[in-house]
């Protein structure tokens, strides 16, 4: 039988618990579909045990319960904390509550590092590593609704109870191939603070812009400015305020009057009015000015230059090459604007010429642009011929 704990008594001896142990399993439950914050409603925590007490379901919903207990668990040293694909729950704890869980694990990033691919889903590490197979039929539950039927409250166990395997398999492998470090330099990034940056002045640089007239970017700054101060104020959906491309269009027509504004062929008729209307006629009277930092960075990679000669396509097929010979997945070690400003610079500041990326990738990745190396298919598999 699940334990589903809804009283502060309860929640605290279970975490007196759970602090024995060297390590607990998290997993949370959350709706955002209709909000701008994470609206928190259940926290799965499990530790190292085959009894139904050695995990639980905590009602973050129930009346009164105080989650302290598990805020200190979070901050104890000596438990490290498991999590699968972790970032919209460390971003929920740190909005709330300016905590992140240390020592911290994250079992998709291991996964990655370990050679299982490119963002590699729970239930396909727990068919792997933990050989059950996982019903995902309650995926999309309401997790707000109160009662929670025995079959969501068995889903949602398992979301933490498998985990415990899943864990234990790949830390035995990532010792094994001495990769804990590569693990560590990843895990960093979802500790840091900006990671979660919701400054509304920096929200446009989220949006697809083929534009860089300085003129048409300061008004879609402003715009998104606009828009992402007023979705967190209502908390709404951004995109219920304005989507990405009514932003563009309005940065190219850019309105004065709400009589203008009514002649835009994106925007809906709620938002060619009241508030909304004359939020965005404002933003386009008072474009915020793109910073030097900004502008440097915006600076044109010539594309076409770069496809005309190849690299950027060679560099990906070398970076496929690498990734499977060093088991690693291609998306841990380089993007695809990664190779884009590794073909135009060697000098570029990206990750895949740092640590432990520019061994595995990184090196041969500069001798192929500087002509040292090249790649012909023997049988159908790739070989690095030396020049």
């Amino acid at each position: 039988m699940v334990n589903f704990i809804t009283s502060s008594d309860k929640l605290k001896k279970f975490c007196t618990d759970a602090a024995k142990h060297s390590y607990i399993t998290v997993d949370t439950e959350f709706l955002r579909e209709r909000t701008y914050y994470s609206k928190l409603c259940l926290i799965q925590i499990a530790f190292p045990g085959d009894n139904d007490s050695d995990s639980a379901l905590v009602d973050v919903l129930a009346k009164g319960i105080d989650l302290q207990p598990i805020y200190d668990l979070f901050l104890n040293e000596n438990v490290l904390k498991v999590f699968h694909a972790a970032r919209q729950d460390l971003e929920i704890f740190f909005i709330e509550n300016k905590i992140f869980p240390k020592p911290f694990f994250d079992t998709q990033i291991a996964a990655m590092v370990c050679g299982f691919g490119d963002q590699v889903g729970y239930e396909t590490l727990v068919r792997k590593l933990a050989l059950v197979t996982i019903d995902k039929s309650s995926r999309f539950t309401n997790w707000s609704q109160r009662p929670l039927s025995e079959h969501q409250l068995n889903y949602a166990i398992g979301d933490v109870t498998h985990l415990r395997t899943v864990y234990e398999e790949l830390a035995v492998m990532l010792n094994e191939n001495e990769r804990s470090e590569w693990l560590d330099e990843e895990l960093a990034t979802l500790l840091d603070p900006k990671t979660y940056d919701n400054n509304p002045i920096n929200s446009w640089k989220r949006i697809k812009i083929k534009n860089n007239n300085l003129g048409f970017l300061a008004v879609v700054k402003s715009l998104a400015n606009f828009r992402e101060t007023t979705a967190q104020l209502r908390n709404v959906p951004r995109n219920r305020v304005l989507r990405d491309e009514m932003i563009l269009e309005l940065a190219s027509i850019r309105p004065k009057t709400l009589p203008d504004l009514k002649k835009s062929r994106l925007l809906n008729e709620d938002n060619k009015k009241g508030s909304i209307g004359e939020g965005i006629l404002k933003a386009i009277r008072k474009p915020i000015p793109i910073s030097d930092d900004e502008i440097e960075k915006l600076k044109p990679v010539d594309i076409n230059k770069m496809r005309s000669n190849g690299l950027p396509e060679l560099l990906r097929v070398l970076l496929k090459a690498n990734s499977e010979k060093w088991g690693v997945a291609q998306k841990l070690i380089a993007s695809s604007t990664d190779l884009d400003d590794l073909a135009s610079n060697e000098n570029a500041s990206i990750p895949a010429l740092k640590g432990w990326r520019k061994k595995v990738f990184g090196n041969d990745a500069l001798r192929l642009k500087n002509g040292e190396i090249a790649l012909s298919s023997d049988k159908g598999n790739l070989k690095i011929i030396e020049l």
